[in-house]
Order: C-alpha cells, then sequence, then structure tokens
C-alpha cells in the first residue's frame, strides 16, 4: 500500500511529513511525501515558514506520479496560493481517497496558511477533499462562519460541502466536560461521534486522524467506520504522548497494533479465506478481541452486528464496538479467567468433517454436552460460561477449541481460541484447508 502525503516539514517530528511517516510505518504503509514548506520549529516554540517553490512541488508529484501506484492521498499544511494550484492541477482527475486537513495555524502558535490564500484554498483544495477534516476554529475561517446557538456545526459544514468537499468532519466540539464530539456530514446523513476527553495539550494529533482516516478509507471502509476508527486510534494516540523535548508532548503511536486495526484486518482475512462460507453457522459468526484482563463483555471488542453468510461470499454486517458481542465474548471471559493469555476468539459451524480435521492437527480440543446443563443455569441465560467452564474445569492445557453438538432448538457449535485475531487465523487454517 502507498500512500501520499502533502504537507508541510516539522523538524521536531510531531507533525506534518514527518508525523505521517512515523505513523503509516508503523500500519505497514508505504509512505510517499511531497514536501510543500520548510518549517523551523520544536514542542516549544514555532520559528519561521520557507514554502518551496511551485515548480520543486510540481516536479516531486510528477515524479511519484510517473513511478508509483497511490492508493490515498493525505493534504496537510500548503501555505499559499501558488502552492494550491500546483497540488489542484496534479490531483483533480484522480479517483482516490483524499483527506484534507486544513492546517492553519500550529500547536505552538505558527502561522501555516497565508490569510490571503484562504480563498484560494476554498477553490482549489477543498474541492479536493473526499473527507475535509477542520477542527472548530479552522472550520470558522475557512466558512467565515462563527459556530454559535445561531449557526450550528450543521450550516458551518454544510457552508464547506458546498465549497466541494464531499464529507466533513468539524472536529473538537465539546457537549461537556467529559465529551469531545465530532460534527459528520456526510452526502445523505449528519452525526456526532463523541469519545472522552483528555485533559492534555498534545502536539500532532489533527494529523494523526487525518492519516488514520485516509488509511482506513484505503482499507475499504466507509466513512462512519473510518471515523470511528481514526476517532479511537487518534485517541489511543494522545493518551501515549510523550515529553520528547522540553516543551509540548507529541502524540505516540504505539509499535503494536491498536486492537481495533488488528481485529478489523484479522477479519479481512477472514472473509477471504477460500470457501469460508461454508463455516458460517445459522446464528452466524462473531470475531472478538479484548484487552488484557477483561472484566465484562464491555471491555471485548467485537461486531454489533455479526459476519453473515451472503450466497459463497460472507460480508460485515455491523461496527466494532466494545461490548459488540454478548456470546462470544462471554465464552473468551469464561476462558480467559483460567487462561489469561486467550484474549481472543470465533465461533465457527459445527461439522463432523471440521472436527475431524481438529483432532487430526496438533491442535488442543475440548467439548461439553449441553443435555447435562442444570436448569438453574438454563434459567439465568448463562449457558455459554457454564459450557467453557464445563470444558476447561480438568483440562491440564488451554484448548484451542472448544465444541458442543447442540440441544433441543440450540445449533451445535465450534468456538476457537487464541491468544490474538492473528493466532485465531492459523488454527483456522487447519480447519479449512
Amino acid at each position: 500500500m502507498n500512500i501520499l502525503s502533502i504537507g508541510g516539514s516539522d523538524p521536531s517530528s510531531g507533525a506534518g511529513i514527518q508525523s505521517d511517516i512515523t505513523m503509516f510505518s508503523k500500519l505497514n504503509v508505504h509512505t510517499l511525501t511531497a514536501i510543500t514548506a520548510i518549517t523551523s520549529q520544536n514542542t516549544s516554540s514555532f520559528g519561521i515558514v520557507e514554502p518551496v517553490s511551485p515548480k520543486i512541488l510540481k516536479k516531486q508529484l510528477e515524479s511519484l506520479f510517473s513511478d508509483f501506484k497511490i492508493d490515498g492521498i493525505k493534504i496537510g499544511m500548503v501555505y499559499n496560493a501558488k502552492l494550491m494550484k500546483v497540488i489542484y492541477q496534479q490531483l483533480k482527475k484522480l479517483k482516490i481517497p483524499i483527506v484534507v486537513d486544513p492546517v492553519i495555524k500550529s500547536t505552538t502558535g505558527g502561522k501555516l496558511l497565508e490569510f490571503k490564500s484562504v480563498k484560494d484554498f476554498q477553490k482549489y483544495i477543498i474541492p479536493l477533499a473526499t473527507v475535509l477534516t477542520p477542527n472548530k476554529f479552522e472550520a470558522e475561517i475557512l466558512s467565515k462562519i462563527k459556530i454559535s446557538s445561531k449557526n450550528t456545526p450543521e450550516t458551518v459544514a454544510k457552508t464547506l460541502q458546498k465549497m466541494g468537499a464531499k464529507n466533513v468532519v468539524i472536529t473538537g466540539i465539546e457537549e461537556n466536560n467529559n465529551k469531545v464530539s465530532d460534527f459528520v456530514l456526510e452526502k445523505n446523513s449528519m452525526y456526532m461521534i463523541s469519545d472522552e476527553k483528555i485533559s492534555k495539550i498534545n502536539h500532532g494529533s489533527g494529523c494523526t486522524y487525518s492519516a488514520a482516516i485516509v488509511y482506513s478509507l484505503v482499507n475499504k471502509k466507509n466513512i462512519k467506520e473510518s471515523l470511528y476508527f481514526a476517532k479511537k486510534f487518534t485517541h489511543n494516540s494522545i493518551k501515549n504522548a510523550k515529553k520528547f523535548g522540553r516543551g509540548i508532548p507529541i502524540t505516540n503511536i504505539e509499535n503494536k497494533k491498536s486492537i481495533e486495526e488488528e481485529l478489523s484486518s484479522a477479519i479481512t482475512k477472514f472473509t477471504k479465506i477460500n470457501g469460508i462460507y461454508k463455516n458460517i453457522p445459522e446464528c452466524q459468526t462473531n470475531f472478538v478481541f479484548s484487552k488484557q484482563k477483561p472484566k465484562s463483555t464491555k471491555d471485548v471488542l467485537g461486531i454489533s452486528g455479526r459476519i453473515v453468510r451472503a450466497g459463497k461470499n460472507v460480508i460485515v454486517a455491523g461496527n466494532l464496538e466494545y461490548g459488540g458481542s454478548k456470546h462470544v465474548a462471554t465464552a473468551l471471559l469464561a476462558m480467559n479467567k483460567k487462561y489469561p493469555q486467550i484474549c481472543s476468539a470465533i465461533n465457527l459451524k459445527y461439522q463432523n468433517e471440521a472436527i475431524s480435521k481438529i483432532k487430526k492437527s496438533k491442535l488442543v480440543v475440548s467439548n461439553y454436552d449441553r443435555n447435562k446443563e442444570p436448569q438453574d443455569v438454563k434459567n439465568k441465560g448463562s449457558t455459554i460460561k457454564w459450557g467453557i467452564n464445563s470444558a476447561i474445569k480438568n483440562s491440564k492445557s488451554c484448548p484451542d477449541i472448544i465444541y458442543h453438538k447442540g440441544d433441543f432448538g440450540k445449533e451445535p457449535m465450534i468456538i476457537v481460541f487464541g491468544n490474538t485475531p492473528k493466532n485465531i487465523l492459523k488454527k483456522i487454517s487447519k480447519i479449512t484447508r
């Protein structure tokens, strides 16, 4: 995957081109860059800006387009009108996701967009946007409308959409002391996305957010899915921000993939397994992944709907949410209590052929009999927990797979357990090959 970042150079690597390279590389993306300006800044203060010439920006873009298949583009700092015109001419015919992060000033106070070039930004850059991601301040500058009780975020977003942006996200609209919300305007819908407020000034969160959106769009996620992914991804990077210099902490992305990104990637791979539709049960499938030491289903990430069979294909119906799964998540919690390393699980259709393959492999298998389920357990609706506990009660090693053959009106089922979603996929390969 190749993603192009067009923007300014930040020598502190807190934002701009350097921030994008850091983030994309941790997501196994090859980052292409076209630099629009050189800045002198650090985590404490902002110095000066020196934009590159239109000629060298054009040559950068031409050299990239002549050699690489570019899957998506993020546009950040574009300082003046001459550079905006070059970008527009080079990108206007492209049919790939383009996310525009209209940076106007840096966290440390530096001016990143000439005031006299705002009209040119509206004319040349906004129309390129698959998604436009201004914060509240930037949205007000670009729309020339102050958000208030009279002029709602919807009014401002519609004004920006009329300038040519297909989708608009106005970030940082605070509802109360504990929540920060983003207003989203798609072509035919509008909604809010909220998350807990982190009272922490940081450098680079806007860059991380817009980069995460284009990454998700390139991975064929829709707008809403991409925004939720980017919101969570950015939230985690702010929580993990580190003070590398003497000033403001810089957003920090952990080397390991986020739980959301890792599960999403595994689900995509699962749906592409040849013939996997044969392993989807009547009740459909859920794939879950949890944090370490989950205490309830709210700590377990799953699909709010299901992975469903559609002819000879399988599709994901729903979004990833904590608490999105009940039954598979409950099975995981029961297993995790005895075997804390187990943090992922998936349910598959029970088939004699599958069980035969499992037993011939080196996977550890256990099972339970639903006919032996006590009536009081049935009355409490805690069958899954009872079943898993029964299967592992006397186990000497952690089972890879637990199955049951059903009961009256209850479908037989196989549940595959693993440390990670990637580990689950390896085990599934032994069943489906």
